[in-house]
């Protein structure tokens, strides 16, 4: 197949890359791009382009003329204050690929949705596909991700000849995305060799639970819905859910129990002093996502995650506190700035990050 990417140069991109077999025309995408001569971006043919401008659909049409599908995973998740507003990439973005696909006749879109498009759910209880994507108030993310399904709802009943799955993961963990992680919740200010140190205390709220998956197995997902030409949404995740004592048990070892409301007015207040780039929107989304049932993952695509949910946390923090990364600007590895460099940094005026609310 001839395979268009977008957003090819990130987390589930890069990982998309090395999961196809050889023998696939593959085209990516991206807005920065990354050293074409290392893998496993060398198996693709690059573009740069910048899905949000206005009248770039119609540089994606000539892109995707030709194309057996475009998978469509460019997503602006937690830009920093000097990078493109999110909704002119995730809104406008979207609709420009949208517009490019049907233009280049292109027959199949596989959509990077979320769990986090759902609306809150009975806390321990996992959701399947049918359960209504309303989002959670209080977070610019889950709201984008809720938007973008009922984008798709209306484009697939206009365009019913164009098959589209979406996919919606929880949240996707890779050793490789420790410097797009480091960036995204811990900045300048916070070496990320500190995680996962046996000594490091973790504030977590006693009912806090949550859902991972290893960016691989986002990716072999992705590979069988290509191969089987499954339509429609799925939920990807890890079997297990982590509670509050076995996230701490991965991230540092020793948690400090916090009530909810202090976490997020600390966080508040750090993110607005320009100290963490971590924006309190993001501990609503944790504390409210749906958790995800992936029994239709299972049956339908025949998909397995190889990584428990423990193991997935483990290999971000290896690589947070190996310096891992990859050869693409959203995965260089995590900056070793000294003392010096960390404190200059806090004289920022205001969020170094743009708001999540």
């Amino acid at each position: 197949m001839r395979i268009v990417i977008t957003g090819a140069t990130g987390n589930v991109g890069t990982a998309l890359l090395a999961a196809l077999e050889p023998g696939h025309d593959l085209a990516g995408l991206a807005r920065r791009l990354p050293d074409t001569t290392a893998e496993p971006y060398d198996r693709a043919g690059w573009h740069a382009l910048d899905i949000g401008v206005p009248g770039a659909e119609e540089e994606l049409a000539a892109v995707f003329a030709g194309a057996d599908a475009v998978v469509h995973l460019a997503w602006a998740i937690s830009p920093a204050r000097g990078d493109p507003p999110m909704e002119r990439t995730n809104d406008q973005g979207t609709r420009h690929v949208l517009a490019a696909a049907v233009a280049a006749g292109v027959p199949r879109l596989v959509v990077a949705s979320s769990v986090a498009a759902y609306g809150p759910a009975p806390r321990w209880e996992k959701v399947a596909e049918d359960w209504p994507c309303d989002g959670v108030a209080g977070s610019a993310y889950s709201r984008g991700k809720a938007a973008l399904e009922t984008l798709l709802d209306r484009f697939e009943e206009r365009y019913p000849h164009v098959r589209v799955a979406r996919i919606r993961p929880c949240a996707i963990l890779h050793r490789r995305a420790a410097g797009e992680f480091a960036r995204w919740l811990l900045g300048p200010v916070v070496p990320a060799g500190l995680v996962g140190g046996r000594r490091l205390p973790v504030p977590l709220w006693t009912d806090l639970r949550a859902q991972v998956v290893h960016t691989s197995d986002v990716a072999d997902a992705i590979r069988l819905i290509l191969d089987k030409g499954f339509t429609g949404p799925v939920n990807l995740a890890a079997p297990e859910v982590l509670d509050a004592d076995a996230l701490a048990g991965v991230l540092g070892g020793v948690r400090v129990p916090v009530p909810k409301p202090l976490v997020r007015a600390a966080t508040r207040a750090a993110w607005l002093g320009g100290v963490l780039p971590l924006h309190p929107g993001w501990l609503e989304l944790a504390d409210r996502a749906a958790l995800g049932d992936t029994t239709l993952a299972e049956t339908a695509l025949g998909w397995q995650p190889r990584y428990d949910a423990a193991s997935a946390l483990a290999d971000l923090v290896t690589g947070l506190r190996s310096g891992a990364g990859a050869a693409s600007p959203p995965l260089a590895p995590p900056r070793r700035d000294g003392v010096l460099a960390r404190l200059r940094s806090l004289t920022r005026a205001g969020p170094s990050h743009q708001s999540q609310a």
